[in-house]
C-alpha cells in the first residue's frame, strides 16, 4: 500500500526578506509512469541550508541529506501531487500546475508570496512570480525541488515492487530504453500514462 506523501508577492520594490517566500517545484512532467509531485517550501532565513541546488544536480545521497535537513529547518513544507488518471484526463503541464497548487494550498503557514520554478504559474490565492531555472538560483525553490525528487523517487522505488519488471526504481517511469522494451515484453499497467506517446503507440 502506498503510503501518503507528506504534507513561493514579488516586483523589483518588494524586499522580499520581510515576507513570506515559498518556493515551489514539481518533478515528474517527463515519465511515462506514475504522478507528478510538486513541492511548496517556505525556508526559515534564521536557519540557512548550505547546498541548495537544483535537485537535478546533486547525487541521491546529497538529495537525501539535504531533504532532512529542510524538514528540519524550514517554516513549512507541503508537497501536492495529480495521479495518472488527472494526468491523462488534463494533460500534463494543467496537472502539473494543479499539483503545486495543491501543495501551496497545504502549508500551514500561509505564504505572502510564490516563486515558482517555470514559465508558467498556478491558481494561488497569494501573489506569484515564474522564474525560468528557478530551482539553480532561489534556494526556497531548490528546496522545494529537492523535496519534490526526493518523496517522488522513494515512491518509484515502492511502485518497483508492486510492478516488477519494469525497472521503476532505477528509472523512475523515464522513457529510457529499459523502460521501452519492458513495456513491449509486460505490455501497460494501471500506472502507466496512456497520454503519452510511448505509451499510447503500445495501446494502438
Amino acid at each position: 500500500m502506498r503510503r501518503p506523501l507528506p504534507s513561493s508577492l514579488c516586483c523589483a520594490s518588494v524586499d522580499v526578506s520581510e515576507v513570506l517566500v515559498c518556493g515551489v517545484d514539481e518533478v515528474g512532467r517527463g515519465p511515462l509512469a506514475g504522478p507528478v509531485v510538486a513541492a511548496a517550501v517556505i525556508l526559515d532565513p534564521r536557519k540557512p541550508i548550505d547546498g541548495l541546488a537544483d535537485s537535478k544536480k546533486l547525487s541521491e545521497k546529497r538529495r537525501e541529506q539535504l531533504y532532512e535537513l529542510i524538514c528540519g529547518r524550514a517554516l513549512a513544507f507541503a508537497v501536492g501531487r495529480a495521479e495518472v488518471a488527472e494526468i491523462d484526463e488534463i494533460n500534463i503541464l494543467q496537472a502539473s500546475l494543479v499539483a503545486m497548487q495543491r501543495a501551496v494550498t497545504a502549508l500551514k503557514r500561509s505564504p505572502q508570496l510564490a516563486l515558482v520554478d517555470g514559465n508558467r504559474l498556478p491558481k494561488l490565492s497569494c501573489p506569484a512570480r515564474a522564474i525560468v531555472g528557478g530551482d539553480a538560483i532561489e534556494p526556497c525553490i531548490s528546496a522545494a525541488s529537492i523535496v519534490a525528487k526526493v518523496l517522488r523517487d522513494r515512491e518509484m522505488v515502492e511502485l518497483d515492487r508492486r510492478y516488477p519488471g519494469y525497472g521503476l526504481a532505477r528509472h523512475k517511469g523515464y522513457p529510457t530504453k529499459v523502460h521501452l522494451e519492458a513495456l513491449s515484453e509486460l505490455g501497460v499497467s494501471e500506472i502507466h500514462r496512456r497520454s503519452f506517446g510511448p505509451v499510447r503507440r503500445m495501446i494502438g
